[in-house]
């Protein structure tokens, strides 16, 4: 019976026609024996991509996109929906094995000089899917919507607002207006759900045929070249002495694919989900916050750079890091391939993760700033009241209740995440102040959902008055408008 109804869908969709060359196409012997098990590392990333999709599909049945609803939602699968928490940390815990997976593929390949000729291709296929990888990560950070995604999402889009010309609407793109809100929540929704996994999967299609038409390099022998010109005939003779994929190189991908799912699902039992931290509340700062794992490293370093770095670093460090890993392939396409004979190649890739290394573990214990913990009940200083207007009385109300000197010093007293505030009506003109409250900037959210216009108003009128009595207060030197 069993054989009947197999054969049935057999006769109809041709799977064997289909499959089988791909499962007999022949691979280099060295596939077969110890060195076969370094050849497993995309195959696990693909597993787990695959838990990814199952787990997404699931919880979107449950997650809200929407900005009064998704914290929630969030809160009722950790603790309200059966085994809702146990699927929220296999989601998160295969992501992140995923990033960690797909780093280990391309330091392999990167190592073993598998990127040269005829290999171009499927390396570059493989560095835009790392980069996808990472945009799902940072992605679905927001969607988790506390008050980590929410600052994180304020600094992404300051940073992304420094790009020369095109940058506010750049950010006005992301977020889907001035201020995070909840179109904000759609556009990530948006992108982590559907746009980013479309193009990994079609780049993901796009690499297995490079790798199935291009062939996977053979293991690296010393003193054994890549010439371009004699590359395509020696791999040929390669395939000949060869094996088929199936059954041992088939059966190993599925034992190390099977075998990282296990360790996924221990991991996800014993780790639990990660967050939701804090509501995501801007005017209240209790957390530290700051970004996943991945991105732990270019937090640290601005942490550590002088402020006026910060604009080179984020427009340029990427670009750079980026393009490099673009160029490897045209840069070193022949010569050797063994480690052994490429000292330069390894000592890279060990001062490239030192580095990473010490930046992330800084960023996750350094803070921001000098002093994050700063206690907003400090009292505003009483030179700052005298002589103030009952409007203007009411804006240092707001500074003080919003929690405003959590980030910003006055007087000597307060945090140092922002500019101390004693001399801003010198540095901003007061419609300046407006936009910066409400639509955020720099390092700071926006409050325009968090404060009323009555409250930003009182706000920016009590910041104008705050500059040294000698000074005179900031102009548009186009209007010449304070």
């Amino acid at each position: 019976m069993l054989r009947r109804i197999t054969n049935w869908f057999e006769s109809r969709l041709n799977l064997a026609e289909t499959l089988g060359p791909l499962l007999r196409h022949p691979v280099p012997c060295g596939l077969v024996g110890k060195g076969g098990w370094f050849y497993v590392f995309g195959s696990m990333t693909m597993s787990l991509l695959g838990i990814q999709i199952l787990t997404g599909i699931c919880l979107a049945l449950v997650y809200v996109p929407a900005a009064d609803n998704a914290y929630t939602s969030l809160e009722a699968l950790n603790y309200d929906v059966y085994m809702g928490w146990y699927l929220r940390a296999l989601h998160n815990t295969a992501g992140s094995g995923m990033v960690i997976m797909a780093i280990v593929h391309m330091v392999q390949v990167f190592l073993w000089g598998a990127f040269k000729y005829p290999r171009e291709l499927t390396w570059l296929a493989g560095v835009v899917l790392l980069l996808l990888t990472l945009g799902m990560a940072f992605s679905g950070q927001v969607l988790r919507w506390d008050a980590d995604a929410y600052w994180g999402t304020g600094v992404g889009a300051a940073m992304m607002g420094r790009v020369p010309v095109i940058g506010p609407a750049l950010v006005h793109l992301l977020l889907g207006g001035p201020v995070i809100g909840a179109d904000t929540l759609s556009r990530f929704f948006a992108l982590h759900v559907f746009i980013i996994p479309g193009m990994l999967l079609a780049v993901l299609g796009l690499h297995l045929y490079l790798v199935v038409k291009r062939g996977v390099s053979t293991v690296p022998e010393e003193g054994k070249l890549v010439d371009p010109k004699t590359e395509d005939a020696k791999y040929e003779q390669e395939l000949k002495n060869g094996v088929p994929f199936y059954p041992e190189p088939f059966w190993r991908d599925s034992f190390a694919s099977a075998l990282i799912v296990i360790v996924v699902l221990g991991l996800a039992a014993i780790l639990g989900p990660a967050g939701p931290s804090a509501p995501p509340d801007p005017a209240l700062i209790p957390a530290n916050p700051r970004p996943d794992w991945p991105f732990l490293w270019l937090f640290g370093l601005l942490s550590l750079a002088p402020p006026e770095a910060e604009t080179a670093i984020i427009l340029g460090l990427p670009v750079v890091l980026v393009g490099v890993l673009f160029l490897v392939p045209f840069i070193a396409n022949r010569g050797e391939r063994h480690p052994r004979r490429r000292p330069v190649a390894v000592l890279s890739v060990i001062v490239i993760f030192l580095v990473l290394g010490v930046l992330s573990w800084y960023g996750a214990k350094a803070p921001w700033s000098p002093h994050m913990e700063a206690w907003s009940g400090d009292p505003v200083p009483e030179k700052y009241l005298k002589g103030r207007s009952p409007l203007q009385l009411q804006g240092a109300v707001v500074l003080q209740n919003k929690n405003c000197r959590n980030c910003h010093a006055l007087g000597g007293l307060g945090g140092e995440r922002g500019p101390a505030l004693d001399g801003v009506a010198v540095r901003q003109t007061r419609d300046q102040l407006v936009r910066q409250v409400i639509q955020g900037g720099g390092n700071m959210p926006a409050y325009g959902k968090q404060l009323r216009p009555a409250e930003v108003d009182a706000l920016v009128d009590f910041l104008s008055t705050l500059r040294p009595a000698d000074e005179q207060v900031a102009r548009d030197p186009t209007s010449g408008k304070r």
